[in-house]
């Protein structure tokens, strides 16, 4: 991509290279690639390439160029991982003491309801395995390589699998190529090379192969026995191993961690590239592509020794632990509330009895009873339920495959999304923006000129190869134009000069000829016929066009006669630095052409949904500052003067400032990787629950800081692997589904919590109080189990509700001390109506014609929690009803069925085998009455609360 590079050149309107080749406090000295014949001789190869022989043995020695293998988790293993789950262990330390103390039905119900939820989460989670696996694949599929039949003979070209790479293969690399391994350019021609899976940024970097010399460096390439650090094949490699996880953390920016084989193979990657960052123009690493021109090279690095295995590997940075989630410490934080409850009720049950009624250990199963009474048995199983679903809904309908079922509630609670621009908000493409005069005034003329340069540039090239820019000019001229002239010689794109030149006939214009040049502003202004003055002005309006975000090519014209074409059609060209020749000077300016990237078809409404369901976008991009405001503009995101942030900035910051800062900003700038983590990590510190959208290498560091790491199908295997959900595009809308999604499960999780927690409370304060009250145990273990199955079954219904629409406008966020707080108020609420129960029974219904008072007692009261635990599940259902409260949907059904449960039990057969007996007509008509009371307490209640 020919003016892409010349665009990117500081003060031209592009977007310099990211910063981030060496770390803070490295080395002032950057180490230097070795040369071509340093490099051939470490690997023991040479231009032409190696024999099929040798390239056997060092397949078979080194294996396949392949990146480390995912190895994908039997569905047993799955299993077991399930029972670490904060809510399992409550269920199972509950079900242990149940056997303690030989309340063998309680503990088998509790065995089956982990088995289930455990065997949901690894069924959700396997299948989710299953369906990444198919988006893995080898960066490259094939790779054109130069092999010798034998010694003597000449290298013949072949396309090989990549997995057949094996070091000091000799490779040629032309428009299109994705790079098979890590190479060292041998020879290159107009090279440019896309890196933002490596570095995020989106302009394509030049390469070139010829070598380079430092100062103090005396080494004699022509010594193979020399010992200095850029040909010592055992010391060549100074960065850090694949095993230093701290130091592969900083992957991508530092340019750590290539290794290869040495002259046999072993330990070096013969050209001393680890320290050397992504820049080096002479270096073309694993997971980039070639943008224009051509090369050959040869491998250095294969497999697990390759830049991105490192980060693949899994003693790389993909291992490293990550930090909990904001399900995880919502989940924990709950477990522990459910803990305590647990741990403290059995005493007081215990020591209630033994104090006041003279009762001993003949009340353990009653307190053990209580205690699972307190504990929502079905946490685990709703939980797991909900977010299988929306994960296989999501899967279904949008193609979005979430890996870590937990990570589905994160979405939900996600109030900030950070993001590249390029490729997400942007497309990996530019159009063209304006075309201009030198006076800053529009001019077609411009853009006509640009457009035949680049026609027949293209034309004309030995080796034809459009770039995207080009392609934009393209897109914009009329083709007409451009075929109205005849094409005498071009000379494609170089990057060293940063200019495209081409000889048109002109019509009408015998003996004369057009030159026309399009390139960088400062190389086209240095050849133009301009005072100092002129010169300066116009760089000056160049630089504002970068500073706006635009890519700037300058376009000059000069009338030649065509008599000084020479015979063989070529042209006398300017040399890169110096003075022009005369065939390149006293050009005529005539304007720029600023170009920007095309955004995204449903970037803007994916942004604006996103920002009207509460999340707030940050973009962190290792492009220039002005390129990303622009298309944060162009997108309609609001950015304010101090919302940028670049990256020399976020280093002279601490974390505390980095926290305040991060709330207010926009935009992070020239971010490096560790820069991306610390800014998600500030974000996470300053309370928000965090999603990143990555898709490269350098992405890695903050996908695994982020509560919610978020990959696309296309991106680097790396990225797909360590992220937690992976999208079928880089499509913002898709996230928009999967909020929603994330949204749905955490607002059935929540109300099921709510309901479930203050509707056990409220009975085991009022069990606590009856049992003081009472001569007889308020109500037999047998019975609190059957009552527990009942309100259990029941709740199985919010795994498939649908919560109200104001669900889904606000994050869901599990907070454990919002969750306690409301849990005492209504839980206090529920006791209230059971001891108004309680008055009931004594004052309506006990006298000499009444049923046995210890029957009536638990009939009584085990009809009343069951519809009162109903009313409960429809009154703090999912939020404010309003107009779309009806009670329909699973949860109204549910709720009619235990109403229907708890009126019909009693009179029953089976209610007869738990002790339950049929109560007189007159305690219904009091019931009613209690009810009534109660739903008023809880609208009341829950209005002054202000909703869910």
């Amino acid at each position: 991509m020919p003016e892409t590079v010349a665009a990117s050149q500081p003060g031209a309107g592009g977007s310099p290279a990211a910063p981030g080749a060496r770390p803070a406090g490295a080395a002032a000295r950057t180490p230097r690639a070795a040369t071509v014949l340093e490099t051939l001789r470490q690997l023991d190869s040479g231009p032409r390439g190696l024999t099929e022989e040798q390239a056997e043995a060092r397949q078979a020695r080194f294996g396949a160029n392949v990146l480390p293998a995912h190895r994908e988790a039997a569905w047993p293993r799955v299993f077991l991982r399930s029972l670490r789950d904060p809510f399992t262990g409550v269920l199972l330390c509950l079900g242990l003491v149940s056997a303690v103390v030989a309340s063998w039905g309680t503990a088998c119900v509790i065995l089956l309801l982990v088995v289930v939820s455990c065997a949901l989460r690894a069924s959700g989670e396997h299948r989710a395995d299953r369906s990444t696996a198919a988006l893995r694949g080898l960066v490259a599929g094939t790779a054109t390589v130069l092999r010798r039949p034998g010694e003597d003979d000449a290298p013949r070209t072949r396309e090989l699998p990549v997995d057949e790479l094996v070091p000091g293969d000799v490779i040629r690399l032309g428009p299109g190529d994705l790079v098979p391994a890590d190479v060292r350019l041998l020879r290159s021609h107009g090279l440019t090379v896309h890196q933002a899976a490596l570095t995020g940024e989106s302009a394509p970097v030049p390469k070139d192969a010829t070598d380079t010399t430092d100062a103090t460096d005396t080494t004699d390439a022509t010594d193979t026995t020399d010992t200095t650090d850029a040909t010592d094949a055992t010391d060549v490699l100074d960065a850090p191993d694949a095993t230093d996880t701290a130091a592969a953390a900083r992957f991508g920016a530092a340019g750590t961690g290539t290794g290869g084989t040495g002259a046999d193979g072993t330990g070096a990657d013969g050209t001393g590239v680890r320290g050397i960052g992504f820049d080096s123009p002479q270096l073309c690493f694993q997971g980039s592509d070639i943008a224009s021109g051509s090369a050959s090279a040869v491998v250095v690095a294969t497999a697990g020794r390759t830049r991105l295995a490192v980060a693949h590997g899994s003693r790389g940075p993909a291992a490293v632990r990550r930090e909990a989630s904001a399900f995880d410490r919502s989940v924990h934080g709950i477990s522990w509330i459910l803990i305590r409850f647990m741990l403290l009720t059995p005493p007081l049950v215990l020591m209630a009895n033994a104090a006041l009624r003279d009762r001993g250990l003949e009340t353990l199963p009653f307190a053990v009873a209580v205690a699972v009474g307190m504990t929502p048995e079905m946490l685990p199983v709703i939980v797991t339920a909900c977010l299988a679903r929306g994960a296989a809904l999501l899967a279904r309908a949008h193609r979005v495959i979430v890996k870590r079922l937990p990570a589905l509630h994160d979405l939900g609670a996600m109030d900030v999304l950070c993001l590249d621009k390029t490729g997400t908000l942007t497309q990996d493409r530019p159009v063209c923006h304006r075309a201009v005069d030198p006076e800053g005034r529009d001019d077609a003329e411009v853009l006509r000129w640009a457009a035949l340069n680049a026609w027949w540039t293209l034309q004309l090239a030995e080796l034809p190869a459009p770039d995207a820019l080009d392609e934009a000019l393209l897109d914009a001229a009329d083709e007409d134009d451009c075929t109205a002239y005849d094409g005498v010689t071009a000379v494609p794109f170089d990057p060293v000069r940063r200019l495209a030149t081409a000889v048109v006939r002109t019509p009408g214009r015998l003996g004369v000829h057009t030159l026309v040049v399009k390139g960088a502003a400062e190389a086209v202004l240095e050849r133009c016929a301009l005072t100092d003055d002129e010169r300066a002005r116009l760089l000056a309006r160049a630089a504002g066009y970068a500073d706006e975000g635009l890519r700037v090519l300058a376009i000059a014209t000069a009338d030649i006669p065509r008599a000084r074409i020479r015979p063989s059609g070529g042209i006398r060209l300017s040399p890169p630095h110096g003075p022009a020749h005369e065939d390149e000077r006293g050009l005529t300016c005539r304007g720029f052409v600023t170009l920007r990237d095309a955004l995204a078809p449903t970037a803007a409404d994916a942004l604006k949904a996103l920002t009207d369901r509460g999340v707030a976008v940050r973009i962190l991009t290792g492009d220039h500052p002005g390129t990303a405001v622009r298309a944060c503009r162009d997108l309609g995101v609001p950015v304010a003067p101090d919302a940028v942030l670049t990256a020399d900035r976020i280093d002279a910051l601490s974390d505390r400032e980095l926290t305040e800062a991060a709330s207010r900003v926009t935009v992070f700038a020239r971010c490096a990787p560790e820069h991306k983590a610390r800014v998600v990590a500030a974000l996470r510190a300053d309370g928000r629950t965090v999603g990143y959208l990555g898709d490269g290498v350098n992405d890695l560091p903050a996908l695994r800081v982020a509560d919610v790491g978020i990959a696309p199908r296309d991106a680097v295997a790396v990225a797909r692997e360590t992220a937690d959900v992976v999208l079928a595009g880089k499509d913002l809308t898709a996230i928009g589904h999967a909020v929603a999604a994330g949204r749905h499960a955490g607002g059935n999780i929540a109300a099921y919590l709510h309901v479930t927690l203050s509707s056990n409370l409220g009975n085991v304060i009022a069990m606590l109080a009856a049992g003081l009250l009472l001569p007889f145990l308020p109500m037999l273990p047998a019975q609190v189990l059957a009552q527990n199955l009942c309100f259990d079954a029941a709740q199985l219904a919010f795994a498939r509700d649908r919560p109200y629409s104001a669900v889904l406008r606000r994050p869901t966020v599990l907070r454990p001390r919002a969750l306690l707080r409301f849990i005492v108020g209504f839980g206090a609420l529920n006791a209230v109506a059971d001891l108004a129960t309680f008055g009931v029974l004594a004052l309506a219904l006990h006298g000499p014609d009444a049923l046995d008072d210890e029957a009536v007692f638990h009939s009584g009261w085990f009809t009343e929690n069951l519809v009162t635990q109903a009313l409960v599940m429809l009154l703090l259902r999912g939020g404010r009803r309003r107009a779309e409260g009806s009670a329909s949907g699973p949860v109204g059904r549910a709720a009619g069925a235990l109403t229907a449960v708890g009126l019909l039990l009693p009179l029953s057969p089976l209610g007869s085998l738990l002790g339950l007996t049929p109560l007189p007509a007159l305690y219904y008509v009091l019931l009613a009455s209690v009810l009534a009371l109660y739903a008023a307490g809880l609208m009341a209640v829950r209005a002054r609360q202000g909703g869910r």
